[in-house]
């Protein structure tokens, strides 16, 4: 799950520049708070997983605690994947390319919110 400060920004981002569905929403005005969750699949059934965004009504900001890292998401060729982020509008902070000491492929991407999203060539 991940606090995010603006819901059509986030949902924007996930949906139009990383390429993944909205899968469902929900909002529970008595809590103050709306949910969505989105993923490469086309929901619970077929067994994908899913990253859940949560948008606390009037908050617009959070800090990041130090024991979060990043998201890690496979993908079939991370330079594509970079090509295709920059080109709709996402910040690729980190170039495809070996991991340092190996010959693994990653790129490291951040969402709107600035939470990371490291890229790993399968």
């Amino acid at each position: 799950m991940l606090r995010i400060s603006n819901m059509t920004r986030s949902i924007d981002f996930y949906t139009k520049v990383f390429g993944m569905n909205l899968l469902r929403t929900t909002d529970r005005p008595l809590q103050k708070y709306t949910l969505a969750f989105v993923g490469f699949g086309k929901g619970n059934a077929d067994g994908q997983s899913e990253i859940e965004l949560t948008y606390n009504y009037g908050v617009d900001s959070y800090q990041m605690g130090d024991a979060y890292g990043h998201i890690a998401i496979g993908v079939p060729d991370a330079y594509a994947a970079c090509e295709k982020i920059a080109a709709a509008g996402g910040n690729v902070i980190r170039a495809a390319g070996p991991v340092a000491g190996g010959d693994t492929i990653i790129a490291f991407v951040t969402d709107p919110d600035g939470y990371k999203i490291e890229l790993i060539q399968r």
